[in-house]
């Protein structure tokens, strides 16, 4: 539906600037050196991953899990070809590494970052690097600096980052629910359609350090670790660092508040609230005023695209969107979580709850976050992106899925991601 309407909709007035809605992509029928890779990667999956994630230990499921989602990451992207699906994938006039070199004085830059958000301001940031805090950028910047500069370093980065969230999660749920609950997610974790934007797209690299945030966070909280502490600041950290890599993403205090639910603990709250304090502090000491800047994004938002793409469409389209990034495997999830819903809610609230209740808590606070990234009006459009972080956590619904039902529902996970990579060509 989302797709028929809004090629009506396109044909008829082109107000929602993409050629292949909701989705922001062509139609390019294709293969390329990625597929036997993609189609042998996603065989094994579906055939061994169910077996093993039952069996392996624990440390070597993670290094195999993140082994294989590295693999899948790359071999998607390598479907469109070297340097069209990895290595100019971050150089386009929209991307970040357009404007590394205004960065050779970082403290005079970021005084000056509010300057050039605008579209009318003198020497306009590109659309990525004004859309963001300047974290994003200084990313890339930095890797510049260390000799790891041009596109196919940068697009290494990410995917190499990105693929890690799959870990991140596994150890999440482990924490916060138990460990048979991440041991049946992770083959759906692996397998993700989500895989095509991971590669490449610096959102694969923001959903890495949300994970991240969440995991630390998790550990802390149930006390699941041999540093507690240690781990508690360094969430706080990432969770710093996630208020400066993107604005939207400070909607993962809501998944940091279900964790200390379930965990039914504020003990980590002040080794948290000290190693979230790092980044803020030391962006502004550099000179560079968030609130300013957020409030002058959404100004340019509506100045470019934003302002005129409808948000009547997109409302609901980006929810269709999002069927594409997690597959209709982690919507069976995500209906089974609804419906347990109410259960799990009581089941909190007497602080009685299983392993699945403890699940159903995180899923949704993250559809509630994402609802709220919905309804801002700020998310019209390449949410396949944008939502990756949350998308990294909606997966882990497939846990909920029946044993017997496995390989079918990998199958149609592996044919979604297959099908959109090799008929669409997705860019930026």
């Amino acid at each position: 539906m989302a797709i028929l309407v809004g090629t009506r909709m396109e044909h008829s007035d082109g107000s929602l600037h993409l050629n292949w809605p909701p989705l922001y992509a062509t139609w390019d029928p294709h293969i390329g050196p990625g597929t036997p890779a993609a189609l042998a990667v996603a065989t094994a999956v579906i055939v061994y991953a169910p077996p093993l994630a039952a069996r392996l230990p624990w440390r070597p499921l993670l290094l195999t899990a993140w082994g294989t989602s590295l693999a899948w990451i790359w071999s998607l992207a390598l479907v469109d070809g070297w340097h069209r699906g990895v290595a100019g994938r971050l150089t386009t006039k929209y991307e970040y590494l357009q404007v590394i070199d205004r960065f050779e004085d970082i403290p005079g830059t970021l005084r000056d970052f509010t300057r050039h958000i605008l579209i009318d301001s003198p020497d306009p940031w590109p659309a990525h690097t004004a859309g963001h805090p300047p974290g994003a950028t200084l990313t890339f910047v930095l890797l510049d600096r260390i000799g790891l500069g041009g596109g196919a370093w940068a697009g290494a980065f990410c995917i190499t980052a990105g693929s890690t969230a799959v870990v991140a999660v596994l150890i999440t749920l482990r924490a916060l629910a138990d460990e048979a609950t991440a041991r049946r997610a992770a083959p759906y974790l692996v397998l993700a359609p989500a895989a095509i934007w991971i590669g490449t797209s610096a959102d694969g690299y923001f959903a890495a350090v949300t994970a991240w945030t969440v995991a630390l966070l998790a550990l802390a909280a149930t006390r699941t670790t041999r540093s507690p502490a240690a781990a508690a600041l360094g969430s706080g950290l990432l969770l710093g660092l996630t208020c400066y890599l993107s604005y939207g993403l400070t909607l993962f205090a809501l998944v940091c508040a279900a964790v200390l639910l379930i965990a039914r603990t504020l003990r980590p709250v002040p080794l948290l609230l000290a190693g979230f304090a790092l980044a803020p502090l030391a962006f502004t000491l550099a000179g560079f005023n968030w609130w300013e800047a957020y409030h002058l994004l959404i100004e340019r938002y509506y100045q470019g695209a934003g302002g005129i793409r409808p948000y009547g469409y997109f409302v609901w389209a980006n929810l269709a969107c999002t069927v594409l990034v997690v597959g209709l495997a982690c919507v069976a999830g995500l209906r089974r979580t609804l419906a347990s819903a109410p259960t799990a809610v009581r089941h909190a609230a007497t602080g009685r709850t299983t392993a699945p209740d403890r699940l159903i808590t995180l899923v949704l606070a993250t559809l509630l976050a994402l609802a709220a990234a919905d309804l801002s009006g700020m998310s019209k459009a390449e949410t396949e992106r944008i939502w990756l972080p949350f998308a990294t956590f909606l997966l882990a619904a497939t846990a909920l899925l029946p044993p017997a039902a496995r390989r079918s529902w990998l199958t149609a996970q592996a044919l979604l991601a297959l099908a959109l990579n090799h008929l669409l060509f997705t860019g930026w």
